[in-house]
């Protein structure tokens, strides 16, 4: 049984959909469901089993009631990058990590989890996954922080070495089907295609940095449907430790991105630039590239999704016939 923590969220969902279509075997979900609507997502997949996420930790934590487990693929966690409660993230991203790294390393069973790109701050430092470059990272935000506590904990505990290494995948931006339940966290895809449907423009931040003009901050994006399969790809090699970048390999502008939507929604461009928020400031990236040399040298060598082709698919056969929160 291969278990998928976050599994009813926008890469866990796209995740299981990928794995039941390419490989045999019998998939479970852990998740919080809530109330946000993240329910429909888990709407049409053949799962074998289902535990809440606080109840599957209470069964790890005893050894016990769980079936034989050959991975576990932890994408579940708070991923807001404005989350204020710091004691929050760090029981919920790090430890709650940290609790099944330990149980599966004990138990010889496969572990990958989420990492962010978040985690390499303002760039400076670049955006390599080699490990030697972890410890002189800086993040900007709580969740960032979150994130990169547990990357050094594998790192000083030997967890990325040995036969049963563990895998961490920094995921930049990611967009696709099934994130309605976001809110505030969805992709500027969904919210550039929800402003020029209630009244025709876009607006974005205005830059604060000299050099960059309005609406040419840079982005790594991927399709969420690339974003899975490097995960099932990983997941399925074994030797492939450390962390890696899960990106498309090149910076786009904002400006790229609302023009691809625009253009799939078969209109003309219409931005208009606003003011960044003041608390924003201090924490924004402007450029982010995931380099891709590391994964690519492990054996990944298909073609990532093309900005505009996957803004195309995702707009016109997602958003356009399913409005809502079913297609977005």
């Amino acid at each position: 049984m291969i278990v998928v923590t976050g599994g009813a969220g926008l890469i866990g969902s796209a995740l299981l959909r990928y794995l039941l279509a390419h490989r045999r075997g019998t998939f479970a979900v852990v998740e919080r469901l809530g109330t946000d609507g993240r329910f429909d997502n888990l709407s049409g997949l053949d799962l074998a089993e289902f535990w809440e996420a606080d109840d599957f930790l209470r069964r790890v934590e005893k050894d016990g009631a769980l079936p034989p487990i050959e991975a576990v693929v932890h994408l579940g966690a708070c991923s807001s990058t404005s989350e204020a409660d710091a004691d929050f993230l760090m029981r919920n991203n790090f430890a709650y990590t940290r609790a099944l790294a330990v149980w599966c390393l004990r138990h010889n069973i496969r572990f990958l989890y989420a990492s962010s790109a978040a985690t390499y701050g303002d760039g400076v430092q670049g955006y390599g996954d080699d490990l030697q470059f972890l410890p002189a990272l800086r993040p900007l935000n709580k969740y960032a922080f979150s994130k990169h506590a547990f990357d050094l904990w594998a790192l000083h505990h030997g967890a990325f070495q040995g036969c049963n290494a563990i895998t961490g995948l920094k995921y930049f931006n990611v967009f696709g089907p099934r994130e309605a339940h976001k809110g505030a966290m969805r992709s500027m895809v969904v919210k550039a295609w929800e402003q020029i449907r209630a009244c025709g423009a876009v607006e974005l931040f205005q830059s604060c940095r000299p050099g960059i003009a309005d609406g040419e901050q840079e982005r790594d994006f991927i399709y969420v449907n690339d974003a899975a399969a490097i995960t099932a790809w990983l997941l399925d090699h074994r030797a492939a430790g450390g962390i890696f970048n899960v990106g498309s390999g090149v910076a786009r502008t904002w400006k790229d991105l609302v023009g691809a939507v625009f253009n799939a929604m078969g209109l003309d461009p219409k931005v208009n630039y606003i003011a960044m928020p003041a608390h924003l400031r201090a924490g924004y990236q402007y450029s982010t590239r995931a380099d891709m040399q590391r994964l690519q040298a492990a054996g990944w060598q298909v073609k990532i999704t093309p900005l505009e082709e996957a803004i195309r698919d995702y707009v016109q056969n997602y958003l356009n016939p399913n409005p809502g929160r079913h297609g977005a």
